[in-house]
């Protein structure tokens, strides 16, 4: 038995992260991991590996259809579909182990196995318990699934089983037009898949912002996606080679009945904290299974703590790293912050998605006075000798400060593009601090300065 400042259970983003920063701020700490390899669900059966195949297939898209256009001859490319799995994997393993130097580096030990908290104080790993004077809880979630659908993770899988087919199915039926079913979709149709999303809300991606819901669709239907919409699944039913999807129309109740190789269920994912004890140590969960904090991560019994999915807000592997940060300085005294008002949310797609803040739905809930700067890719050099001109930056501003409220973008290497907004947000700043900021031409980032300017007089290239 050993005795620890901090324990933190679960090695994903959240749970490494707040270990690392425990340790550079001078506290002996553990981490429990139950996997054989460190990072979570994000490094090995999320983020990392879904970005390997996006870049991949996003690859093949550009040899298929832009190589001639730019007087590139090359013959049609096959897909060895084992060797891409294994670059796959070689990117996992490469950001896995990275994370364990890193631990050996800021001397954390890893307690391998998985941990349960049998009282405040202690976290018990195998049949070994150990002391500890702070626990932080980072375990994470799972994917969820609806009532008659049944995961075999090889007919009907979650992301984790997509990651890993045996072969490249020549259909495919994805269950939510959320971020994760968007995504692997994506993969697939690039791979030459038939895939149909089927949503049960009349809008893909809920909750982003109406004007990128309708364009998003838009441009994967042009992609070849195909959609239905309004769709509640009833049930799932894997066959000899196939699997079928019951569901009904809500706008008239009609079932139906389709077939595909394979079923993607993407619906959502839960807290994961099976087996931790929560009941026995007295702390207490939401009924969604969410572990119950106050505004400094601490639960209701003293010295515990919960980060990252596992509590209330976005499932974001950099939300949980934040909190994860800001809990290990809270521990050491410091004023552990998370604003949460300026999270990045980003779609790994092509084009991209990301937003960052308010909504213009959320602002006339609110009954703010808010103006709108918009900018087409149309209007930008670098995206249109790119091939890459599909989308627009979207800025949204107080109509009376001009403070920044929140950005909505659709479009090249929008995932990089949203975070000189966050950090514009982060500080305060204007629409116009931005317009006025001078931005390297030829680059995407201009596109944001043109929205930034439409904020105000309007924007120089429209």
């Amino acid at each position: 038995m050993a005795s620890y400042d901090v324990i933190v259970i679960g090695g994903g983003p959240g749970g490494y992260v707040c270990a690392i920063r425990c340790a550079q701020l001078g506290l002996k700490t553990a981490c429990v991991e139950g996997r054989d390899t460190l990072g979570g669900t994000c490094l090995n059966v999320g983020c990392i590996p879904s970005k390997a195949l996006l870049h991949a297939t996003e690859m093949l898209h550009e040899t298929e259809e832009n190589f001639a256009k730019m007087g590139i001859k090359v013959l049609r490319p096959d897909v060895d579909w084992d060797k891409m799995k294994a670059y796959k994997q070689d990117t996992i393993d490469q950001n896995t182990k990275g994370v364990e130097f890193l631990f050996k580096k800021n001397k954390i030990d890893w307690l391998k196995g998985w941990g349960s908290i049998p009282e405040a104080g202690k976290v018990k790993v195998g049949d070994e318990v150990h002391d500890a004077k702070h626990i932080v809880i980072a375990t994470g979630s799972e994917a969820s699934t609806l009532p008659g659908v049944d995961v075999d993770e090889k007919t009907v899988v979650t992301s984790t089983g997509a990651l890993e087919l045996g072969k490249i199915p020549k259909s495919m039926i994805v269950i939510g037009a959320g971020v994760i079913g968007l995504e692997l979709g994506s993969v697939y149709n690039r791979l030459g898949t038939e895939v149909t999303v089927v949503e049960f809300l009349d809008v893909v991606t809920p909750g982003m912002d109406a004007e990128i819901q309708k364009t998003f669709q838009r441009t994967l239907k042009k992609q070849g996606l195909k959609f239905i919409m309004g769709a509640a699944v009833q049930k799932t039913e894997a066959l000899k080679t196939k699997a079928k999807v019951t569901y009904k129309l809500k706008k008239d109740d009609s079932e139906h009945v389709i077939e595909a190789d394979t079923v993607l269920v993407a619906t959502g994912r839960r807290p994961y904290t099976e087996g931790l004890g929560l009941e026995v140590a007295g702390v207490e969960v939401s009924e969604r299974g969410q572990v119950k904090t106050d505004a400094h991560w601490s639960t209701n019994v003293k010295g515990i703590y919960a980060i990252g999915d596992a509590i209330d807000g976005p499932m974001l592997a950099h939300k949980a790293e934040d909190e994860g940060m800001a809990v290990a300085e809270t521990i050491a005294g410091q004023a552990g912050h998370v604003n949460y008002g300026v999270i990045p949310g980003v779609i790994y797609t092509h084009p991209e998605v990301s937003n960052v803040g308010k909504t213009e739905q959320q602002l006339k809930d609110e009954g703010r006075n808010y103006k709108v700067g918009k900018f087409s890719f149309m209007g930008n050099g670098r995206a249109k000798a790119n091939f890459a001109a599909d989308g627009f930056v979207k800025i949204l501003a107080d109509k009376d400060t001009d403070r920044i409220l929140g950005a909505h973008i659709i479009g090249p290497m929008a995932g990089d593009l949203i975070h000189e907004i966050c950090v514009a947000m982060e500080f305060g700043a204007a629409a116009e601090d931005l317009a006025r900021t001078c931005h390297a031409h030829p680059t995407y980032s201009e596109a944001v300065r043109e929205a930034a300017l439409a904020c105000g007089d309007g924007a120089i290239h429209s």
